[in-house]
């Protein structure tokens, strides 16, 4: 459960490097919660309110996590932008929040691995 709310604490922290394992665990607590907001619509009749209140309280840390996931393998969170391109971008972009992170420090930080260790 930290994983996510130590996104959440980093709300618009655009700079610095995060560890896939960071990466991941907030994406499987967001999509959970997702999940959990579209059944509580449902059941109360708002739909999309509640969905979408989530949606956008967790869009910012989210892009914020998802720059700093691309940091760590030493690219731009422009690189971000590839997931515009029909079925391949996305693909790339799987592949790329996969990958490990460069071990060494690089121009957006040093390593979180190395901090965390």
């Amino acid at each position: 459960m930290h994983y996510y709310t130590d996104v959440l604490k980093k709300y618009a922290v655009f700079s610095g490097r995060a560890r896939r394992q960071e990466y991941w665990m907030f994406v499987l607590f967001d999509i959970a919660a997702l999940i959990i907001a579209a059944v509580i619509d449902g059941v109360l009749g708002t739909s999309p309110w509640i969905y979408l209140l989530y949606a956008v309280a967790t869009f910012l840390p989210g892009l914020g996590l998802s720059i700093r996931r691309l940091h760590d393998l030493g690219k731009s969170g422009w690189w971000l932008l590839i997931g515009l391109i029909p079925l391949v971008g996305g693909i790339w972009l799987l592949v790329l929040t996969a990958t490990e992170g460069q071990p060494n420090p690089n121009q957006y930080g040093p390593s979180p691995k190395a901090v965390h260790a």
